[in-house]
């Protein structure tokens, strides 16, 4: 399979439901009778695509009514700012708000990750592309946003089209969550699990390893509440789709357990 087969953004993945980003991060745009809904905001470099994306369903960036974070790395809040001043409402997390507010450069301190990447690019040097790939892309130098929309537990967002639920994941950042829009299958899972992981080069259903992620026990544990939820498509922060239950998809992290 072709890398570009391997990583099918810019394009439908569930109705209504398009992916874009690139072979790195993932992020999504829902359409919505009542509004577009963007799950996370990729990175400054991908603006473009975003536009482009909009115009050919016949809409501008001010259509966006809302943008879901699924956490505050930089790699998923490119465009917050760019979107929250076309008028979107940004929600985000409590627990991630501050690395909003100070900037993509805080995550260091919100979230510092628990292992350096330093072991994992001397294990597997080709890993040092994930990085880079995102430095390019501007994700340092984004601006920080201010007066984003909070929750602070799990719950329904009936200001947002299709009501999506928030339900908190912690661990890969503090305020890690995931949006379930049931009546539709899907749950975007942000990097509370994920389908690729950029350090190791795994695929498949599993946590973000430890050089990315602030505590790994807690995301270990926060797979439980996947059991509990209803979807047939999960929608990962990196890598492809995951067609299957949340149960299935957790099973198969849990193997994998942490790296």
């Amino acid at each position: 399979m072709s890398r570009r087969a391997h990583h099918p953004t810019g394009r439908s993945v569930a109705p209504g439901v398009e992916r874009l980003g690139d072979r790195v991060v993932n992020f999504y745009l829902l359409h919505h009778p009542d509004g577009l809904v963007l799950v996370d905001a990729g990175l400054p470099g991908h603006l473009r695509q975003l536009l482009a994306s909009l115009a050919r369903s016949g809409n501008s960036l001010g259509d966006v009514r809302a943008v879901l974070l699924t956490h505050a790395h930089p790699d998923h809040t490119g465009l917050a700012r760019a979107l929250q001043q076309a008028g979107a409402d940004i929600w985000v997390h409590e627990r991630d708000a501050a690395i909003l507010t100070d900037g993509p450069r805080s995550a260091m301190r919100h979230a510092e990750p628990e292992r350096s990447i330093l072991p994992y690019l001397l294990r597997r040097p080709a890993a040092i592309a994930t990085p880079l790939h995102l430095a390019r892309k501007g994700a340092f130098t984004a601006r920080a946003v201010s007066d984003a929309r909070t929750f602070g537990a799990d719950r329904a967002l009936a200001e947002v089209p299709g009501a999506p639920q928030a339900v908190l994941l912690p661990g890969h950042t503090p305020g890690s969550t995931a949006y379930l829009f049931a009546d539709r299958g899907l749950l975007f899972t942000g990097d509370a699990l994920v389908t690729a992981d950029g350090l190791t080069g795994h695929e498949g259903p599993a946590l973000v390893c430890r050089g990315f992620t602030h505590d790994s026990a807690a995301a270990l544990t926060a797979l439980d509440r996947l059991d509990e939820l209803a979807a047939t498509v999960l929608l990962p922060g990196h890598g492809r789709p995951f067609t299957g239950t949340p149960q299935a998809a957790a099973r198969q992290a849990r193997r994998t357990g942490v790296r």
